[in-house]
């Protein structure tokens, strides 16, 4: 059996964190969901710093913008400067929908940039949308 799929979800809404592992539970690939609830938290587990010494490499990170203490943006930016993380691919997945914040993201270098939807089933959708296009249609590098 293959390693599993490390995905890093980095969420402040519990609601939003629930329906994630909810539509990432039917899933036929073997994987493993990390979460953390702000941008601080975002990189230290993404260091392996303090508590998250042990912490997973992320296959895939799903990304907030807007989060507590250091905000999506600032923490897309330091994934993608850092020579370290800079590959892991970055799923933007926020509720705006506005224009500067989709040309920012993209600025940033975020992979791509999905808008979440207010319906639950929509929104189980997009995950599992997500998940199938980066688990068996990209070919993602995998060193760890």
């Amino acid at each position: 059996m293959s390693d599993p799929i490390e995905i890093l979800l980095v969420e402040d809404n519990p609601g939003d964190v629930e329906l994630t592992r909810e539509a990432l539970l039917d899933s036929k690939m073997h994987m493993n969901l990390s979460v953390v609830s702000d941008g601080v938290e975002a990189l230290a587990f993404l260091r392996r710093e303090g508590s998250y010494a042990d912490a997973p490499h992320p296959d895939l990170i799903l990304l907030d913008l807007n989060l507590p203490k250091k905000d999506g943006r600032a923490v897309l930016g330091e994934i993608k400067q850092d020579p370290v993380l800079r590959h892991i691919p970055v799923v933007v997945l926020t509720s705006s929908r506005a224009e500067q914040d989709i040309l920012k993201a993209y600025d940033l270098h975020a992979n791509c940039y999905v808008t979440k939807p207010v319906d639950f089933d929509q929104f189980i959708t997009i995950v599992r949308s997500i998940e199938q296009f980066w688990f068996t249609v990209v070919r993602l590098p995998r060193d760890r």
